[in-house]
């Protein structure tokens, strides 16, 4: 991967100046699973906000979103 594994909610924040590609996404992912976990957050704690209503994704979206961070969860572990 290209792109390193953001370590701080800044680094997150800061892969938006980049292009969009299928590594930044990645990479954000694994960056926020990794500072969930740092925070002792459990995979249902952090889907529950994966699938909190907000104005970006719609709610199929959501739980894809949803699915492929648990999926990446179990990878990571």
């Amino acid at each position: 991967m290209n792109y390193a594994i953001p370590a701080s909610p800044q680094e997150v924040v800061a892969l938006k100046q980049k292009p969009v590609d299928e590594e930044i996404v990645a990479a954000a992912i694994a960056g926020v699973i990794m500072i969930s976990r740092s925070q002792g957050k459990s995979l249902d704690e952090l889907t529950a906000e994966v699938l909190a209503d907000d104005r970006l994704l719609d709610l199929s979206q959501r739980r894809w979103l949803s699915d492929v961070v648990a999926q990446a969860w179990e990878k990571l572990s």
